[in-house]
């Protein structure tokens, strides 16, 4: 789970990645957040488009059509590998899916077969359209599958997520085809090769290479008890209130105290933990999901 990036730091983190990027129109502030919630982020999903031609597609992602307004995704990928940027916020890409893969994105498991559509996936994916027929002949370059591979990449890479995050409309709603032409499994081999720092493909290493973000190890339960002061329970609240779980009418500070142990059953509740494993005191699973940043 992750807040929405801004649009900025969306542009910064691509062509950090070694994207090309190109600012369609007003797709700052175009989406349809006025027809439902946009977050909390758990992943990336990739499309097909079903046309041809760049500027063609693009303005189609951007308007979208009388059944189905725009924006369509919030990038669309050409043949030359470049990044069409055309929606920040909720877009109409998803549609509704199978909670069972939400469910396994999360948790970045392996992904159940999707036989429902009972989730709202316009909501928690970040959606990009590929330029592609979607016949099964149409060729995928290799500059286009690079440049699915460092999107995919950057934007895992801020929220700290593997590329088991990465998924396929195909993965996602029942009687998808898209992405056609190229495996999913393939593209998220890619992906974590280049979030090891081996990027795939032939071109010029990453001009900024970025390591992956190091969070710190579970101090153990017995940590977290009335009288232990330390910095790491500041680093622990500071996340817990980013995921809206902050209980705190002042702080975090680095004292334990009962805001911090309320906050955390806040989060253990989002996790949908019950009972017991909702008491407020950290576990493994819990806490390596929070990820507290190293300090």
């Amino acid at each position: 789970m992750a807040k929405p990036m801004s649009a900025s730091k969306l542009v910064e983190i691509l062509r950090a990645e070694g994207v090309t990027v190109h600012e369609v129109r007003n797709w700052r502030t175009h989406n349809r957040n006025s027809k439902g919630p946009w977050g909390p982020m758990n992943g990336v999903m990739i499309h097909h488009t079903v046309t041809s031609g760049t500027d063609s597609s693009v303005a189609l992602c951007y308007d979208g059509y009388s059944a189905l307004p725009g924006p369509l995704c919030h990038g669309v990928i050409d043949k030359k590998g470049h990044v069409h940027l055309v929606g920040n916020g909720r877009a109409n890409h998803a549609g509704l899916g199978d909670g069972d893969v939400l469910r396994a994105v999360v948790n970045e498991t392996k992904l159940p077969p999707d036989n429902e559509a009972d989730t709202d996936g316009n909501r928690h994916f970040y959606g990009f359209e590929c330029i592609n027929l979607g016949n099964g002949k149409d060729p995928w370059p290799e500059a286009q599958k690079e440049a699915i591979e460092k999107v995919s990449a950057a934007i895992c890479r801020h929220h700290g997520w593997s590329e088991r995050s990465v998924i396929g409309h195909k993965e996602w709603q029942p009687g998808k085809q898209d992405p056609r032409g190229f495996t999913m499994d393939g593209m998220r081999s890619r992906i974590a090769d280049r979030l090891k720092g081996k990027p795939s493909g032939g071109s010029s290493p990453d001009p900024k290479p970025q390591p992956k973000p190091s969070y710190e190890p579970f101090p153990g339960a017995g940590f977290f008890q009335v009288g232990r002061h330390d910095p790491l329970i500041t680093a622990m609240g500071k996340r817990l209130v980013a995921e809206g779980c902050g209980r705190y009418e002042e702080g975090p500070s680095p004292n334990w105290t009962d805001a911090d142990r309320k906050s955390y059953t806040a989060w253990q509740h989002k996790l949908g933990f019950k009972g017991k494993d909702a008491d407020g005191i950290p576990g493994k699973v819990s806490w390596e999901k929070l990820k507290v940043p190293a300090s």
